[in-house]
């Protein structure tokens, strides 16, 4: 029926008194169709939004440089402004918020978030510590009827996550019996900078840092260009975790998509001298998981800083690929780095002629954008790829190799109850305390 030919109907029918109710306009460009955004840090990976956000409503923008946050407003000029996110967060009318604030802040805003039913796209990593990404991960799973969430592993959209795990899955390299990543990246800090100069009149330097320990102002922590800033500062035990929250949240999610794992029952590490202000540049952490129903048990590794597994064959380099993974099977390995894949089979059935890839109709089909999957989850059956349950377990491994090597040895974990099952020491690294003022849970 016509809206005009209802309105008429209605009007007789009523008696005179007409009650419309809410009519939602179809179509992507509907404003009804549009989510109520706000964005919390607009240089650096926030700028990385600017142009999948722009089909939505920006309504608020957050940075505690308020040069950056007048960046932000030139590519939304009609959203309100904010220095400090907790008060951005209240702000009436919100639908969603996209956090690109700095590692030691993400979960804070993520659950104070969710705590105000806003969907969230977080960056990455999800969190600093075990107690903060398990937090994140038991608020979004109580809420997940009505939230929709995800990490900012971009890659994942790449066809090549697909391809990989269907050909683990699928038996290509036999049956599953380790894997491993790793990244080459090296970037050496002796310790937390010395005070130098003060602050710009345009940063508020105590938002920068949060809930984080004091420590004075130096310009070498935002002396990195909008896209690497992060690497300034995110080697410090205070405000991230080095390149196991940093790349090791694009790799091992490359792994983590294929072989279906929950936490891990162990961890064990190795690496350079502990340095108490600085994570370390070149580590291993290996980790065993249990059997399930199509794997039996297997061990997953991360590697960074130089650190790598062996070859499985002398004319192979790994060293060659930056940033990648190796899946160790019964007939062979597969070799990945996030846009190609290597399928060497061995022994008397290297002619594949066991394995059977599956039909184009049954491949995996291709995500239409990583950001516009958030979108269309918040608007629908709040479904996403990254969500802060799959990508909170994996996070929570990483860190638990974390912990393992500052310990020095292999501990027992207990995923079920977040608990180090054999070291009392272990479980006091699990979290870490905060400046007054800032709580985890607001």
């Amino acid at each position: 029926m016509k809206r005009r030919s209802f309105l008429k109907s209605a009007a007789i029918a009523g008696a005179g008194t007409l009650i419309l109710p809410r009519m939602r306009l179809f179509g992507a460009d509907a404003p009804s169709n549009k989510l109520n955004i706000a964005l919390i840090g607009t240089w650096g990976r926030g700028e990385a939004h600017f142009s999948a956000l722009a089909s939505e409503n920006v309504v608020a923008l957050c940075d505690v440089d308020e040069k950056h946050l007048a960046f932000g407003a030139e590519k939304f000029p009609k959203a309100r402004q904010y220095t400090d996110w907790r008060l951005c967060l209240d702000q009436k009318g919100l639908d969603a918020v996209v956090c690109c604030s700095t590692d030691h802040t993400h979960a804070f805003v993520a659950n104070w978030a969710m705590n105000r039913g806003l969907h969230v796209y977080c960056e990455k990593p999800l969190g600093n510590t075990i107690e903060e990404v398990r937090l994140v991960r038991e608020n979004y799973l109580k809420n997940k009827q009505k939230l929709a969430t995800q990490v900012g592993t971009q890659r994942h959209a790449f066809e090549n996550f697909n391809r990989v795990k269907e050909l683990v899955r699928d038996g290509a390299i036999g049956e599953l019996q380790s894997v491993c990543a790793w990244g080459d990246r090296q970037l050496r800090r002796p310790g937390y900078l010395p005070a130098e100069g003060n602050p710009p009149t345009t940063l508020h330097y105590d938002l920068w840092l949060g809930p984080a320990p004091l420590h004075p102002y130096n310009p070498g922590y935002f002396s990195g260009g909008p896209g690497a800033n992060c690497l300034q500062w995110n080697m410090y035990w205070d405000f991230g975790n080095g390149q196991v929250g940093d790349m090791g949240s694009h790799t091992m999610d490359l792994a983590w998509n294929a072989i279906d794992a929950s936490w891990p029952i162990s961890a064990e590490a190795k690496g350079e001298p502990f340095n108490p202000e600085v994570s370390p540049v070149r580590l291993e952490t290996h980790f065993e998981h249990p059997a399930n129903a199509w794997r039996p048990a297997i061990r997953v590794s991360w590697y960074q800083g130089g650190a790598m597994p062996d070859s499985p064959a002398p004319y192979v380099d790994l060293k060659k690929i930056g940033h990648g993974v190796m899946f160790e099977g019964t007939k062979g390995d597969l070799i990945a780095d996030f846009t190609s894949r290597i399928l060497l089979p061995y022994g008397k059935e290297a002619d594949l002629s066991y394995y059977k890839p599956r039909a184009k109709a049954a491949m995996i089909p291709t995500m239409n954008g990583f950001q516009q999957e958030w979108f269309a989850a918040c608007k629908g059956n709040l479904k996403t790829s990254c969500d802060f349950d799959y990508n909170g377990v994996m996070m929570e491994q990483m860190l638990l190799g974390l912990v393992a090597y500052r310990i020095g040895k292999k501990i027992g974990y207990d995923g079920a109850t977040g608990r180090v099952t054999d070291s009392p020491e272990a479980n006091e690294l699990l979290k870490r305390p905060y400046r007054a003022g800032w709580t985890l849970n607001g």
